[in-house]
This record gives structure tokens, sequence and C-alpha cells, in this order.
């Protein structure tokens, strides 16, 4: 049995090239819903927190806004700037969700993308609170696998249930209304279709990018694998298989 470690500080260390090549990015919509809905413009200020590779901080630079990247994972960070460091409206900072580094009142949004969960979030809305301008936004995101949508969806859901003791410990769905009833003062939630496709080794890094997959030191990594490998095979189409993803945007005043 592996032993669980909450600590989002070293989870990911040793998957941050299946994380840069595999997981999903963000619809172009959620700019758009930031734009109409929160009126923000090219050179608003935001903070990006929980950062990671820069994934989502990336589609808020390619769109022009100030982008502060706040990541505690070393491995994380450092890749995010060597990825990131063609853009002169980036900038890297070494901080939580909890302790920011940034300037009292000084952004316009806060974005959190696929991170929340791992937040103190008693401590994170008080440091939300400071750091926020006074009419500023925060905006939670997660892309969340349609477990239920086909026979791939449903056996992969299996799969992680299967061979992950962690999964059902640090799966993000464990948030509840209650939680974004407490954090937010008043909230929205939309939703927007997203999308990928891999051949095996893709659905393999897919897989090992998750923090509560079993590594190669584990006793579940060969079955887990072998498993995989069946799945695939069983439901490939031309070579690929079809992860659905309903991205969905919380999104509110604290």
């Amino acid at each position: 049995m592996q032993n669980y470690d909450a600590n989002p500080l070293k989870r990911f260390s040793n998957r941050v090239d299946n994380y840069i090549k595999y997981r999903p990015d963000y619809p172009d919509e959620i700019i758009d819903l930031f734009i109409n809905e929160l009126k923000l413009n090219p050179g608003s200020i935001i903070a990006d927190i929980g950062s990671g590779t820069g994934i989502f901080t990336e589609l808020l630079l390619k769109n022009n806004f100030t982008a502060y990247a706040i990541e505690p994972n070393n491995e994380m960070r450092e890749a995010a700037e060597r990825l990131l460091s063609g853009y002169s409206n980036f900038t890297s900072v070494n901080g939580s969700a909890e302790v920011t580094g940034l300037e009292t009142h000084s952004m316009d949004l806060i974005t959190s993308a696929q991170a929340f969960h791992w937040f103190n979030p008693e401590k994170a809305k008080i440091e939300f609170k400071r750091i926020l301008k006074d009419n500023g936004w925060a905006a939670l995101i997660w892309n969340s696998r349609i477990i239920n949508s086909d026979k791939f969806m449903i056996e992969y859901e299996n799969l992680l249930l299967k061979f992950s003791v962690e999964y059902s410990l640090v799966n993000h769905t464990n948030l509840n209304k209650k939680l974004f009833d407490i954090f937010y003062h008043d909230y929205k939630v939309a939703n927007f279709p997203n999308k990928q496709s891999f051949d095996f080794e893709g659905l393999k890094g897919r897989l090992l990018s998750s923090s509560y997959a079993p590594d190669e030191k584990s006793p579940s990594y060969i079955p887990m694998i072998n498993k995989l490998n069946d799945i695939f095979r069983e439901c490939e189409q031309n070579g690929k298989v079809h992860f659905l993803y309903n991205t969905e945007v919380y999104y509110g005043k604290l």
C-alpha cells in the first residue's frame, strides 16, 4: 500500500515532465469570460496561484494580461520559468496560497487552476483578500473528467479506484458547495467543454502526471500499466482514446 502524503510541495516533483506534456490546456472561452463578465482588459494584473508548470499562466500571458505565477514546488516553478521566459509580462514567485509574497491590494484577479484543493481555504481566503484590489475577483478552475461519458472514461475511473489508494483522498471533486459558500461572498459557475486525444504512450503519460498514480517504485505500477494497456486496446478508435472534460470556473468576490 502506498503511503499517503498530502504535502503538495513534494507530490509533483517527480512528475514534471509528464505534467508538461500530457496535462490538458484550458479553453479560450475562459478569457472571454474574464473580459466580458469581470471587465478585465490587457494589462490587468493577475495572480495565478498554484501555477505549477504554467499551463494556465500561459493562457493569461498570451492574452496580454500581466501574470504573477505563485508556485511553492521548486521543480514545477523552475519548469514554468524555462517555458515562459519569453514573456515580458510574466513574473515567477516562490510562494504559496497562504503566503504569496505579493503586495497588498495589487491584484485585479486571482486564479487557481487545478490547485485550490491543495490550499488551506481559511488561510488562503485571508491572503487572497489582502492582495486583491477592492473590486478584485477570484476564479477557481478545474478540468473535470466526465467519468461516465463513455466506456473508456468509465474504465479509466475504475482503474484509478482500483490501483490508487490516494485517489479518493485528493480528488478535487471532494470539494463541495458549503466550502465555496464560505470562501466566496458571492459567486457564479461557468462550464466549458474540453478534450484531449491520446495514443497509448500519451495515455500512459497522462496517468503518470497525476500525483496519486503509483510510480515505478510501487508494486502496483506494472499491474496498473498492464490494465491501462488492456483498456486502451478495448476502447481505442484509429489508435486514439479521448479524455472528455467539463472545465468548471467558479468566479466571484470574496
